[in-house]
């Protein structure tokens, strides 16, 4: 994978988490927000709990961590992004992980 294919897949990926927390807030108790600052995403949650996602050019990885720890996802052949030592699919991963922050559970997908 060249760089350049990395950073359109994991751009895709910030993206969805931006627009899923838009959707989370319009249509759920939950509120998270969301700030993007460059190849990175922070969630801020009401308890003043973050999760941040951010992407890891020179491996082709996209970082997450969270109160759960930290994790390290790579593309797979299924065009998923799975977490390295677990197999964690990241949007699983993130909609765990912001339901147990939140205290209302969400779900974040791609768009």
């Amino acid at each position: 994978m060249t760089d350049k294919d990395f950073l359109d897949a994991a751009e895709k990926v910030l993206d969805a988490i931006e627009a899923c927390c838009d959707d989370i807030n319009e249509h759920t108790e939950a509120d998270i927000d969301n700030l993007r600052n460059g190849n990175a995403v922070t969630l801020a949650f009401t308890n003043k709990s973050q999760i941040v996602v951010n992407l890891q050019k020179p491996i082709h990885e996209i970082w997450l961590a969270s109160q759960s720890g930290g994790y390290h996802f790579t593309l797979g052949d299924d065009g998923l992004w799975h977490d390295s030592r677990e197999g964690l699919e990241l949007f699983s991963a993130l909609s765990s992980f912001a339901s147990q922050q939140s205290g209302v559970s969400v779900q974040f997908h791609p768009v």
